[in-house]
């Protein structure tokens, strides 16, 4: 039996607001999506290397930034969360936000994954900096680097760590969740030729 992950990722919980069965898939069976094959994959990966997003000082002063860190590392044993944040701001009021490129167009919606993996990333950021943390930013790449603030309370929070604690139980217990509800998502998911739905 294969050892399973002490961490949970932002990334993997996106995947499993995607469909729960992306956690089985990945880290049960261990089969790769082989996303390395979509272009829009690669191109948010390759986002850093371009000077779209790079020495965009004038946002950070529109939020109210004073300083930055990039590219941060952030773990917790307590969360059991591990992921790397494209900034971390701390702001004049005395608090701290993190910061994510997108490399996609603002489509006037702020999605539940996107409120999620900026949950979590700032619960990292409590954590680590031990500072509050009750926004997050969004810079849409595609819309000539349209900025989003994202509100982040208390309920938020708590729904983000829950759905890393319905992970963790898909992990420890082995078990097959229900496909995703919305039947359209399947049409280009990696896993559909695996999946019994």
């Amino acid at each position: 039996m294969n050892e399973q992950p002490v961490f949970v990722t932002p990334s993997e919980v996106i995947e499993y607001l995607y469909c729960p069965r992306f956690i089985y898939y990945m880290n049960v069976l261990n089969i790769d999506q082989h996303e390395h094959r979509r272009t829009l994959v690669n191109k948010g990966r390759d986002i850093h290397n371009l000077k779209l997003v790079r020495n965009k000082d004038y946002l950070r002063q529109r939020i109210g930034a004073i300083s930055k860190e990039t590219d941060v590392y952030l773990t917790s044993d307590k969360l059991s969360l591990v992921g790397k944040v494209d900034e971390v701001l701390f702001l004049e009021n005395g608090e701290a936000a993190p910061l994510d490129y997108k490399f996609t167009f603002w489509e006037d919606k702020l999605y539940k994954t996107l409120k999620i993996q900026q949950t979590l990333y700032a619960l990292l950021i409590e954590e680590k900096y031990d500072m509050p943390v009750n926004k997050a930013f969004l810079v849409y790449v595609r819309s000539k680097n349209k900025l989003i603030e994202v509100p982040i309370g208390g309920d938020l929070k708590k729904e983000a760590l829950e759905i890393v604690s319905v992970i963790f139980d898909i992990l420890n217990l082995n078990y097959f969740p229900a496909e995703t509800k919305t039947k359209t998502k399947c049409s280009d998911c990696t896993y559909r030729n695996l999946c019994s739905n």
